[in-house]
C-alpha cells in the first residue's frame, strides 16, 4: 500500500460577522443604543434589518434577534437601538456590552421599510413607536429620501418623555448632517407624542390621526391621500394594525419589494 495524503475538508464559512462594539449609550434603564464596526463588504438599503446577537454560553447556539439598522446606508459604522428586558434571552446580556466587546451580525440584510417598496409621492410619513424609531434614523438620513419626497415627517410615540431617544437629533442635530443637513432643516418635521406623562402632543399617534389633531398640529389637510402621502410603519403590533386599517380607509394600499405601494410595514416584526 502507498500512503495517500488526505486533505482536511475546508472549514465551513460562518454565517455571522464577528464585529467590535465601538460605542454604547444608555438613554434610560430600559433603552440603549450601540454602534459596531461595519464590514467593508456589507451593503444594505436604508430601513432594512439584520440578525444580531451574542455567542451562546458554553458552546450553545448563538442567540439572535432581528434589529433594524439605525444608520443610513452610507455610514461607516452600524448603529442599533434596543430595549432592555431583564430576563430576555438576548437583551439581558446585550445591555451589558461595552466598547471593545464582540457582537455577532448576520450577513444578509433584508426588509420592507425601504424606499423601493413605495411608489412616488409628495410627503413621506415615518410613523413608529418605541424602538420602531430605528429605521427612521436610517431613512431620514438617506439622500434618496429627499430626492423623492418634498416633505418628510417623523412621528415617534413613547410612554414617557425620557423615552424620546434621539429627540435632540431630530430637532437640531440632523441639520448638521454632512449629506442631508440642509434638506432636513427645510423639509423634515419631527412629531413626538407621549402617552403616560404630560406633553404638548399627548396620546397615541393613532388617536391623534383619528381625531385629526395630527394634521391640525402640522397645518395639513385632515387625513392621508393616496395621491400625495406615502407611509412607513414600525413598532408595536397594536399600532401597526390600527394604523394600517386607518390608512386603508383613506384608500392607501400596502406595498412590498415585489409590488411597491402607498404604505409599508415590517411583517418580520409583527408576525
Amino acid at each position: 500500500m502507498t500512503d495517500v495524503a488526505v486533505s482536511a475538508p475546508p472549514a465551513k464559512a460562518s454565517p455571522f460577522h464577528e464585529l467590535e462594539v465601538l460605542w454604547v449609550h444608555h438613554w434610560t434603564d430600559q433603552l440603549f443604543s450601540f454602534r459596531i464596526r461595519r464590514p467593508e463588504d456589507f451593503r444594505f438599503r436604508s430601513g432594512e434589518f439584520v440578525m444580531l446577537g451574542l455567542p451562546g454560553d458554553d458552546g450553545a447556539k448563538p442567540i439572535l434577534r432581528a434589529y433594524s439598522i439605525a444608520s443610513p446606508s452610507w455610514d461607516e459604522a452600524l448603529e442599533f437601538l434596543s430595549i432592555k428586558v431583564p430576563d430576555g434571552p438576548l437583551t439581558s446580556r446585550l445591555q451589558k456590552i461595552r466598547p471593545g466587546d464582540t457582537v455577532l451580525m448576520g450577513k444578509k440584510p433584508t426588509g420592507t421599510l425601504v424606499l423601493d417598496a413605495l411608489t412616488g409621492g409628495d410627503r413621506l410619513w415615518l410613523i413608529g413607536t418605541g424602538t420602531g424609531l430605528a429605521p427612521w434614523l436610517s431613512v431620514a438620513r438617506d439622500p434618496d429620501t429627499y430626492s423623492r419626497f418634498g416633505q418628510v415627517i417623523v412621528c415617534h410615540t413613547v410612554r414617557n418623555v425620557a423615552d424620546l431617544s434621539y429627540r435632540d437629533f431630530f430637532t437640531s442635530g440632523i441639520h448638521d448632517d454632512p449629506l442631508i443637513g440642509d434638506e432636513a432643516k427645510a423639509r423634515l418635521t419631527y412629531y413626538p407624542t407621549v402617552t403616560r406623562e404630560r406633553f404638548q402632543t399627548p396620546g397615541r399617534i393613532t388617536d391623534r390621526i383619528r381625531s385629526g389633531d395630527l394634521f391640525a398640529d402640522l397645518g395639513l389637510p385632515a387625513g392621508f391621500s393616496p395621491n400625495t402621502d406615502r407611509v412607513m410603519l414600525c413598532g408595536s403590533m397594536a399600532m401597526i394594525k390600527e394604523a394600517g386599517e386607518l390608512l386603508e380607509t383613506w384608500g392607501l394600499k400596502e406595498g412590498s419589494n415585489a409590488e411597491p405601494g402607498d404604505y409599508v410595514l415590517e411583517r418580520a416584526f409583527v408576525g
